[in-house]
C-alpha cells in the first residue's frame, strides 16, 4: 500500500479524513499524483471518494496532470458509479484536453449523470456539461436546454447554479474548439456580408 492511500484510509464517507494533506503532498511532489489515481480504484469506497476529491482540487491548479491518465478517467474511472467519485469525476473530466470524439463521449457520461438519484451528481453534472460547452460553443444549444429543464425540477441547488450558468452561456463569443484560421473565414464571411447589405442599401437610397 502506498503512502498517499495509506492517509486515505483514515475517516469514513463522511469525513475528509487527511485528503487536504493528501492534497498539499501531491501538489509539493507532482510525482505522488499516480498513487493517488489508483486511489480511485481502491476496494475501499471511503478512499474512492477522498482519492477523487483530492485529484479533484489539485487538478483545480494543474490540471495538466491528468494527461498522462486519460484513458483511465475516460474508461475506467468513468464507469464507476459510487455518486461520491461521479461528482467528482463529473468536475475532473472537462479538464482533460479531449479530441472531439472525446469530448463526446464525456458529454453523453455527463448526461448519463443527470439521472443519478444524488442531487449532487446532476449539480456538478449540469456544470460540467456547460463547462464542455465553454471549450466547443457547438454544444452550447444542449446544453442551454439542458440547464433550462433542470432548472425547473425544483431542487435548489441545482435552480441556483443554473441561474449561475445561463448568463455565461448565452454570451456571444469565439468558439475555442475552432481553429483560428476557420474562425477568420468567418469573420471574412460576415464582414462580406455586411458589405453587400450596405451597398444594397446605398443603390436603394440612390446613392449608388
Amino acid at each position: 500500500m502506498n503512502s498517499i492511500v495509506r492517509k486515505l484510509r483514515e475517516g469514513d464517507l463522511r469525513q475528509k479524513g487527511k485528503s487536504e494533506e493528501v492534497v498539499a503532498d501531491v501538489l509539493n511532489k507532482p510525482q505522488l499524483f499516480r498513487d493517488l489515481v489508483a486511489g480511485i480504484l481502491d476496494a475501499e469506497p471511503g478512499v474512492r471518494m477522498r482519492a477523487s476529491d483530492a485529484v479533484e482540487k489539485i487538478t483545480r491548479l494543474r490540471p495538466e496532470l491528468l494527461q498522462p491518465y486519460k484513458k483511465e478517467f475516460l474508461n475506467v474511472f468513468a464507469t464507476i458509479s459510487q455518486k461520491e467519485v461521479r461528482w467528482h469525476l463529473a468536475q475532473i473530466l472537462p479538464r482533460l484536453e479531449l479530441t472531439k470524439k472525446e469530448r463526446q463521449q464525456v458529454f453523453n457520461l455527463l448526461v448519463s449523470f443527470l439521472d443519478d438519484d444524488s442531487r449532487i451528481v446532476k449539480t456538478f453534472a449540469m456544470q460540467g456539461l456547460a463547462d464542455i460547452a465553454e471549450m466547443d460553443r457547438s454544444y452550447l444549444p444542449r446544453v442551454v436546454k439542458i440547464v433550462e429543464r433542470l432548472m425547473t425540477s425544483g431542487i435548489p441547488a441545482i435552480q441556483s447554479r443554473g441561474k449561475k450558468l445561463l448568463p455565461k452561456l448565452t454570451e456571444v463569443r469565439p468558439n475555442p474548439a475552432q481553429p483560428d484560421s476557420a474562425q477568420s473565414v468567418s469573420r471574412l464571411v460576415r464582414r462580406l456580408i455586411r458589405k453587400g447589405v450596405n451597398k444594397d442599401e446605398d443603390k436603394g437610397s440612390g446613392k449608388g
